[in-house]
């Protein structure tokens, strides 16, 4: 699993492709919206960029997790939200728009944070006597053509074509599910034969990395005054994360099918979580509030 074309050219492509749907749900009044009010923005852009690693580093620490798990850890709680956390949002009677610019805002600063986090994960758990290391500037340089490239080229043609972008807009959800389940799933049989143990190593800190995400979004949101809506929002965020490129990261650039457990575990995981937080959104949330003109995708499921 560490190496072949399905991971050192099917993965990137299929991110390149995902984050162009990320793209396609953007627009300029997205922004503008936002940022008018930006007090979710920068509440959930710190808690992802900051605060969800160093609660892994301290998950590390309290569970004593091996090298490998722990790294892994680290890089999917470094991971921006997915374009799941998107639609989890919708289902949630969230607010989509401030989902969408988190999710967007999120990966553009994980092209710099994300190598940062990896390579102190590294070197607190494998020292100096280790040689694997992640390449700075080789890495800034990949997420940038994977995240930032396209998410422009998305927007252009949400500008451009706004009718096939939002026909496009589910068919890349899907994509993105799709590409995330076959790489768990060749990940599984390529490591089959320790998959027991690495689920006991692993398994528990996913878990609980996930639960504390969301339950971060929501209390912080909460105590910072955030409405339900905003709160759901960046919940979602911090709980539905871009697994696709956390096992990018690891096995195309680590090069490492033990390092990716955990972001394969976390993806597996979230799905759940996710489904019961928009349950729990639709109960608090009445008919109507979710929905409107907060940004295209919702305005489209209203119609």
């Amino acid at each position: 699993m560490e190496s072949g074309p399905m991971i050192s050219i099917g993965l990137p492509i299929s991110l390149f492709i995902i984050m162009i749907g990320i793209g396609m749900t953007l627009t300029a009044r997205d922004f503008q919206r936002v940022t008018v009010k930006p007090a979710g923005l920068i509440i959930g852009t710190i808690a992802q960029i900051l605060v969800m690693p160093l609660v892994a580093l301290a998950l590390c620490w309290a569970l004593g997790l091996p090298p490998a798990i722990a790294v892994g850890l680290v890089i999917i709680a470094a991971c921006p939200g997915g374009t799941t956390s998107n639609l989890f949002t919708l289902l949630a009677r969230g607010n989509v728009a401030l989902s969408i610019v988190l999710t967007v805002f999120a990966s553009l600063i994980t092209i710099m944070s994300l190598p940062l986090f990896t390579n102190y994960a590294l070197q607190t758990y494998f020292g100096t006597q280790q040689e694997i290391v992640l390449p700075f500037g080789k890495t800034v340089a990949m997420l940038s053509a994977i995240v930032l490239l396209p998410v422009v080229i998305g927007m252009a043609v949400r500008a451009w074509r706004p009718q096939l972008a939002s026909r496009a807009e589910g068919v890349v959800s899907i994509f993105g599910g799709l590409v995330l389940a076959v790489l768990v799933i060749s990940l599984v049989w390529g490591i089959r034969d320790r998959i027991g143990e690495l689920m006991v190593q692993a398994g528990p800190s996913a878990l609980l990395l996930n639960l504390l995400g969301v339950a971060l979004g929501l209390l912080v949101s909460r105590a910072t005054g955030l409405p339900q809506r905003e709160a759901l929002a960046v919940a979602m965020e911090l709980g539905i994360k871009n697994g696709t490129l956390g096992l990018m990261v690891t096995l195309t650039l680590l090069h490492s099918s033990e390092m990716s457990i955990p972001s394969a575990i976390y993806g597996v995981l979230m799905f759940p979580l996710g489904f019961l937080l928009a349950a729990y959104g639709r109960r608090v949330i009445p008919v109507g509030k979710g929905e409107g003109a907060d940004s295209p995708i919702e305005a489209t499921e209203a119609g």
